[in-house]
């Protein structure tokens, strides 16, 4: 039987660390494909002047499904810097390459699930009215929508007179700003559409029904982003009354919701949100779980590729330790939830399993989990190194 082909993209620092462990992990339960290499990153930028090439592209396009490690984005103008000599001046602009994979292949549902690991010391705790502390579990989906908001990269500084003019037929602009010289603005767009909001919170409200959860939560700003916001919430509510009565409607500003996150986060199961928004809630529910070493996400399009990663960045300084002290639970729970995209189930649970038991145990902690901080010295300390963390997982299978 042929086997699956995944593509691997390490990216950058420690992107090629954690993955080579979840590589190791999934071949250790059982999961057999054909891992083929992408090239993505700052050494493409560096050298080619684009940090996602054509030739990786075509390689999603052909297998689907992409395991992705980690990314360097730096300000436009520490990129042309950087880029090679023979390439400058020569047009060249930097953008992120998941930014560009996500709306190359419009991979606009991303989901990061935010669950706590029993016995994991870098769990959530808070003070209770008898004084003494309560470990509340969390078990949080956050459907981000990804392609579009803020990060459309619909951005202007000094804006093109077409683009002026259009912004000074609005009453509130030429108050606000019809005074500031024109070379003085900057503009980012913040556009939403009718159809990418409706399949975001459809897809919210389809994965509450699936894996039983109580309520979906609508976290935006639409008392003050009305229009964007407020799209968001109205599409929600009618998917909710025609598709889903039978699950709790809810709908938080993104400001509250960072203060009830510490209150009560048990409480919140399916959130849905546009991408800055649903990418700072996603950020403070994994704090909550123990930080971005916990954090994993998946990434969908409608016609079926998926994009796997972990939410932390590329951590350039760990990837240059001689033994690498990174957590790659974030990278393999990616890569969970591709076993689970790709319908091996089984083997997912078995590798969560192991997971939840290495934690659990407590013999084999990151640096991180140990609460030090990240410099080679931990080793020396009792912190586990990134191989050896995979290693316990690998073992407890």
């Amino acid at each position: 039987m042929t086997k699956r082909k995944i593509v691997t993209l390490p990216g950058d620092g420690i992107g090629g660390i954690v993955l080579e462990q979840a590589i190791r992990v999934l071949t250790a339960a059982g999961f057999e494909a054909d891992y083929v290499h992408g090239d993505i990153g700052w050494e493409f930028w560096c050298k080619e002047g684009n940090p996602l090439p054509q030739r990786t592209i075509d390689l999603i396009e052909e297998h689907k499904i992409a395991l992705f490690g980690a990314i360097t984005s730096k300000p436009k103008d520490e990129a042309a810097e950087e880029l090679d000599p023979s390439l400058r001046d020569k047009g060249f602009v930097y953008s992120s390459p998941i930014v560009g994979l996500r709306q190359h292949f419009n991979l606009d549902v991303c989901l990061r699930p935010c669950r706590t690991y029993k016995g994991n010391p870098l769990n959530f705790i808070r003070r209770n009215r008898e004084g003494s502390f309560d470990e509340p579990v969390v078990d949080a989906a956050i459907f981000r929508q990804n392609t579009e908001g803020l990060y459309g990269g619909v951005e202007w500084s000094n804006p093109p007179s077409l683009v002026y003019k259009a912004l000074m037929t609005h009453p509130k602009f030429i108050k606000n700003f019809g005074n500031v010289p024109v070379e003085e603005i900057s503009v980012s767009t913040r556009i939403f559409s009718r159809n990418a909001t409706e399949r975001i919170v459809r897809a919210a409200f389809q994965y509450a029904r699936d894996f039983g959860y109580k309520s979906v939560t609508v976290c935006e700003k639409p008392n003050v982003i009305r229009e964007t916001s407020g799209l968001m919430l109205s599409l929600a509510k009618q998917i909710h009354k025609n598709e889903f009565p039978e699950i709790d409607l809810w709908n938080t500003n993104i400001d509250a919701q960072m203060m009830w996150l510490t209150k009560n986060p048990e409480n919140y199961g399916v959130i849905v949100a546009g991408n800055m928004f649903g990418d700072i809630v996603s950020d403070a529910f994994a704090g909550l779980i123990g930080g971005l070493g916990f954090a994993c996400s998946a990434q969908f399009s409608e016609d079926g590729v998926g994009v796997f990663e972990p939410t932390h960045g590329s951590a350039p300084k760990y990837a240059d330790y001689e033994k690498s002290i990174v957590n790659p639970v974030a990278m393999i729970e990616s890569a969970c939830m591709m076993l689970d995209y790709i319908g091996e189930k089984d083997i997912a649970s078995r590798i969560r399993k192991a997971i939840a038991g290495v934690i659990e145990e407590g013999k084999v902690k990151t640096y991180d989990m140990m609460k030090m901080p990240g410099k080679p010295d931990v080793i020396e300390q009792g912190a586990a190194t990134t191989q050896q963390m995979a290693d316990e997982i690998i073992a407890a299978l």
